[in-house]
């Protein structure tokens, strides 16, 4: 898990990564056990590539740390969604207000939520690694 007297610096450093990668960060936030990015991605990467230098990079920087972050690993997958610019504050105040959008709904209540209200198919074994 993520701790509170790190979420910034952490943050910061995505946002080094991301620009690294040729695209722009424009909002970074999260709880302790997941990260949410508003950004703008450079035509010449993929998703994947770019999540994948996220993961890389922010794992092997946490771990320098200290010892609480040891064993700590990024889940296996992710999601990915974008977004119009008609919903780009929406979306910004909704990354903004994660710890207060989290007392009423889970990570995992609210993603399958997405999932649902875009359509997208989904099989709930492959979601999780608990």
């Amino acid at each position: 898990m993520i701790r509170k007297q790190d979420k910034k610096e952490l943050y910061s450093y995505m946002g080094s990564v991301i620009k690294d990668s040729a695209s722009t960060p424009i909002l970074i936030n999260g709880m302790n056990d997941h990260v949410h990015i508003l950004c703008i991605m450079s035509k010449n990467i993929t998703l994947a590539k770019l999540l994948e230098n996220i993961k890389r990079h922010t794992s092997r920087w946490i771990k320098t740390k200290d010892s609480h972050y040891s064993n700590f690993a990024w889940q296996g997958g992710y999601g990915g969604f974008s977004v119009s610019s008609s919903l780009h504050d929406k979306t910004k105040n909704y990354i903004v207000n994660q710890e207060q959008h989290h007392k009423k709904m889970t990570f995992k209540e609210e993603y399958i939520m997405f999932l649902k209200e875009y359509g997208i198919e989904y099989n709930k074994k492959y979601l999780w690694n608990d």
